[in-house]
């Protein structure tokens, strides 16, 4: 069977606050630049943004501009190269709509978290789906506190969460979607 294909969303509604609230969080530079140069070194085949804020979505598009069509673009290549993944969303069913436009299929839905869901699965069962039987795959991340419950309730898989060697659990996201990556895509 032909191996399957990873694409990303990167949620900010709905995601908690602190509080466990379900809000919306701001999009940053920083997790757009970062996150598109790791899923381009994976390969991930699209990297989404998902922002019901119209100011939001308008912010990304600004920085998409620069690097995709102005100074960027010959300023740094690959940059611009790890740009082309990058496609903005309003909510995470336009996202799923959209691939399945582009593989006329839905994605197998995983959800990540960094707190332990009893539903959870390993990364090796996962990385089997994707490399030995060709499942797409769309990897979702959330933002602020995490991803609301209403995502974990359509989600087909929950990914156990990465474990460091201390008690302190409060990755970057940016980072998330790096140590998830290579531990479903990498080699090795």
């Amino acid at each position: 069977m032909t191996q399957g294909r990873i694409d990303l969303a990167l949620v900010h509604h709905p995601v908690l606050n602190k509080r466990g609230n379900v809000v919306t969080t701001a999009v940053t530079n920083m997790d757009i630049h970062d996150i598109a140069r790791t899923a381009r070194t994976y390969d991930v085949r699209r990297f989404y943004i998902v922002t019901p804020l119209p100011a939001q979505r308008l912010f990304v598009q600004r920085i998409l501009d620069h690097w995709r069509e102005g100074y960027g673009k010959q300023y740094n290549p690959s940059r611009h190269d790890a740009f082309r993944l990058i496609t903005v969303t309003e909510t995470l069913d336009e996202t799923i709509n959209d691939i399945v436009g582009t593989d006329g299929i839905a994605p197998l839905l995983v959800a990540t978290s960094a707190v332990f869901h009893t539903k959870a699965s390993p990364y090796s069962l996962v990385k089997r789906m994707v490399h030995e039987k060709g499942k797409n795959v769309l990897l979702i991340f959330g933002t602020g506190w995490g991803l609301a419950e209403t995502v974990f309730l359509r989600a087909d898989i929950i990914l156990e969460p990465i474990r460091g060697n201390a008690t302190y659990n409060h990755l970057p996201v940016r980072s998330a979607v790096a140590i998830t990556l290579d531990r479903l895509a990498g080699i090795g």
